[in-house]
C-alpha cells in the first residue's frame, strides 16, 4: 500500500482541462507516454497513450477501488500501453483511467445524484462515453469495487440499458473482486473499520502528518496509515479529503450488496470476462474459487455465449498493480492481443 501511495503521488506530463471546449492552459513538453487529464460535466478521466503522436484503435477503460482514483493505475496503465505496442505495433492502445463518482477529481464535480451505488457509478461511465462522443470501449478493466462497476457497466451493455447505439466489450477483466455479495469475514471487515475510522476524525483536519500518526496510535499499519494520509488535500491552513467520505461509505454498502454471478454463469456473446485472484488476497472463500474454476472450464467462446477466464495472480495481495505488475502484465497482456 505505501508503494501504490508512491506511485498515485507521482508527477506526469498532462494537460487539465475543466470541460470538453476550454482549451489547456500550457502546452507540456511531450511525454514518452501521453497522459491527458479532463474534468467534463460527467466525469474526470485522464488518458494515456503509448505514443503521443499515433492515433489510437484501441480502448481500455480502468477503473480504481474504494477511496482510490485514477492516478493509482497510471504507472500499470503505462507498462500496459507501452507492452502492447511492443508486441503489436499496428494497434496503437488509449488507456482511459476514469476517476469514478465521489473519487479523486470526479468528486469536485458537482451533480451525481443519489443513490450512490455501483450501478450509478456504472451509468456515470455511458454518459462519459455520449458526452465525449467516443466509441465503446473494446477492453473494461476493474479493480476492487472498480471491479463491480465494470461488471455492471458490461452487464448493463448486453442488456441495452445505455441505449442502442452500445456496443458490447470483448474483454472485461476483474482484479481480485468477488462478482457475488462480499462476506465482511473476508476483506472487508478491515476496509469498514477505515470508514469507521474516518467517520470519527475532527473536522477541519490539521495535517497530512496528523491523520497518519492518528491512525497509527490506533493500531492500523504504517502502509496504510500512508496511504490513507495520500488521499488528503490542501484546502488553506488544513486539509481534506480527495473523496466524498458518506457518498463513498454508501458505494461500499452498495459493493457489499450487489451480485453479478448470473452475468458469469452467462456470459453474452462475444465477451470474455476474466477473474483475477491474488495469490495472497484475504477477499475470496473457498467455494467462490470452486465456482470461478468451474466456470472457466466450461469452455471457449461459443455461438450462443460468450466465456470466462480465471486466473491467480502470484506473489501479490489486494493491491495486484503494485504488489506483483509484471505478473499481472503477463497474464494481461497475451489476451488483450488475442
Amino acid at each position: 500500500m505505501a508503494r501504490r501511495a508512491l506511485e498515485a503521488s507521482s508527477s506526469l506530463s498532462s494537460r487539465l482541462l475543466f470541460s470538453s471546449t476550454i482549451a489547456p492552459l500550457s502546452k507540456p513538453n511531450p511525454s514518452p507516454l501521453h497522459d491527458l487529464i479532463r474534468h467534463v460535466q460527467t466525469l474526470a478521466y485522464e488518458e494515456i497513450q503509448a505514443s503521443p503522436d499515433k492515433p489510437f484503435n484501441r480502448t481500455a477503460f480502468v477503473f480504481h477501488g474504494l477511496l482510490g482514483s485514477g492516478r493509482n493505475w497510471r504507472t500499470f496503465s503505462r507498462s500496459l500501453a507501452s507492452e502492447l505496442q511492443k508486441r503489436s505495433p499496428e494497434n496503437e492502445w488509449r488507456m482511459v483511467l476514469v476517476d469514478l463518482r465521489n473519487h479523486g477529481r470526479s468528486a469536485e464535480i458537482k451533480g451525481f445524484e443519489p443513490p450512490h451505488n455501483i450501478s450509478n457509478a456504472a451509468k456515470d461511465v455511458a454518459n462519459l462515453v455520449k458526452s465525449q462522443n467516443w466509441a465503446w470501449p473494446d477492453v473494461v478493466i476493474g479493480h476492487s469495487m472498480g471491479g463491480k462497476v465494470a461488471l455492471d457497466f458490461v452487464n448493463s451493455c448486453a442488456h441495452g440499458d445505455y441505449g442502442q447505439s452500445v456496443v458490447l466489450p470483448k474483454q472485461l477483466w476483474v482484479l481480485d473482486s468477488v462478482p457475488g455479495d462480499v462476506n465482511s469475514d473476508y476483506g472487508s471487515d478491515e476496509v469498514e473499520k477505515v470508514l469507521h475510522t474516518l467517520k470519527g476524525l475532527p473536522s477541519p483536519l490539521t495535517s497530512r502528518k496528523w491523520v497518519v500518526d492518528h491512525m497509527l496510535s490506533l493500531g492500523f499499519s504504517k502502509a496504510l496509515s500512508e496511504w490513507i494520509g495520500s488521499n488528503l488535500k490542501k484546502l488553506g491552513e488544513t486539509v481534506t479529503w480527495s473523496f466524498d467520505l458518506d457518498a463513498a461509505i454508501d458505494m461500499f454498502t452498495s459493493y457489499r450488496e450487489t451480485n453479478y454471478w448470473p452475468l458469469l454463469e452467462h456470459p453474452p456473446k462475444g465477451l470474455e470476462i476474466a477473474v483475477v485472484q491474488a495469490e495472497n488476497s484475504d477477499r475470496w472463500q473457498p467455494n467462490i474459487l470452486q465456482k470461478l474454476e468451474a466456470l472457466s472450464k466450461k469452455g471457449q467462446i461459443s455461438h450462443e455465449e460468450g466465456k470466462v477466464s480465471f486466473h491467480v495472480l502470484p506473489n501479490a495481495g489486494h493491491w495486484v498493480h503494485v504488489d506483483n505488475r509484471k505478473g499481472l502484465l503477463e497474464i494481461m497482456t497475451p489476451n488483450f492481443l488475442s
